[in-house]
């Protein structure tokens, strides 16, 4: 498969480490390495970043990724965002809370 998409690139990257135990170890020990080898794409990442794989095939489990905080001073929003903000009818913090979480809010219960 010639691989022209960053789409295309992850689910074959998915793919393979669904079936290959190999190269599900090399892609969480390397895994820039790991996806330039398997799909011949260039990984280019922004200057003081690493990339990070986590292994969350465990169906018994569910995963719930800490994400960085957000620099909430220098985020740039619409003006939609600004006038529901301003006319308080945008919670912020739940609002990133329900795009990084979905799954994990249909599990919590009052």
């Amino acid at each position: 498969m010639e691989v022209k998409t960053a789409q295309q690139v992850l689910q074959l990257v998915i793919s393979k480490a669904w079936e290959d135990q190999t190269f599900r170890k090399e892609l969480i020990e390397n895994p820039v390495a790991a996806i330039e080898s398997l799909t011949g794409a260039k990984i280019i990442l922004p200057e003081g970043k690493e990339l990070i794989i986590a292994d969350q095939s465990d169906n018994s489990k569910i995963f719930v990724n800490i994400p960085a905080e957000p620099d909430l001073e220098n985020m740039e929003l619409s003006e939609d965002q600004l006038e529901a903000i301003a006319g308080g009818g945008q919670n912020v913090m739940g609002s990133i809370v329900d795009a990084l979480f979905p799954k994990l809010q249909d599990l919590i219960k009052f």
